[in-house]
């Protein structure tokens, strides 16, 4: 019988991946990168005037804290409700809500923590538009 004791590991992140939201990640904590069982973690980065493409998260809850810049998060199902954060501000995505980032500023990028409730980095994000989910 093979056991496996749980280790501490450590990461430092330093490839940019490209998102379906259309945001470059670099990943941080996952079940690919640590073999995480229920969190993943990354940092997200919004470039000058960049915004994310609507999109939900199947299943699970999504916490960001923005380290700088100040984004405006639309959301709902016409993307009709807004709100704006700056660095410092934590952000609360429940599952299955719709919601798209976009950076405020045309000059600075913004960045932000980001962390689920789930170990996969990408596999449940579903584009959106209108109240219809893409294929």
């Amino acid at each position: 019988m093979n056991m496996e004791q749980p280790t501490v590991k450590g990461l430092r992140p330093d490839t940019e991946v490209m998102t379906t939201q259309r945001l470059p990640y670099f990943i941080g904590i996952s079940g690919q990168t640590v073999g995480a069982k229920g969190l993943s973690m990354h940092v997200v980065v919004i470039p000058p005037g960049g915004r994310a493409q609507p999109h939900i998260h199947m299943g699970y809850e999504t916490g960001i804290y923005v380290l700088e810049g100040k984004v405006c998060t639309r959301w709902g199902a016409m993307l009709e409700n807004e709100i704006v954060s700056e660095a410092g501000d934590f952000l609360f995505v429940p599952p299955g809500v719709p919601h798209e980032a976009i950076n405020l500023s045309e000059i600075d990028a913004a960045r932000a923590i980001v962390a689920r409730n789930d170990p996969a980095e990408q596999d449940k994000v579903e584009p959106y538009t209108g109240n219809t989910v893409l294929p």
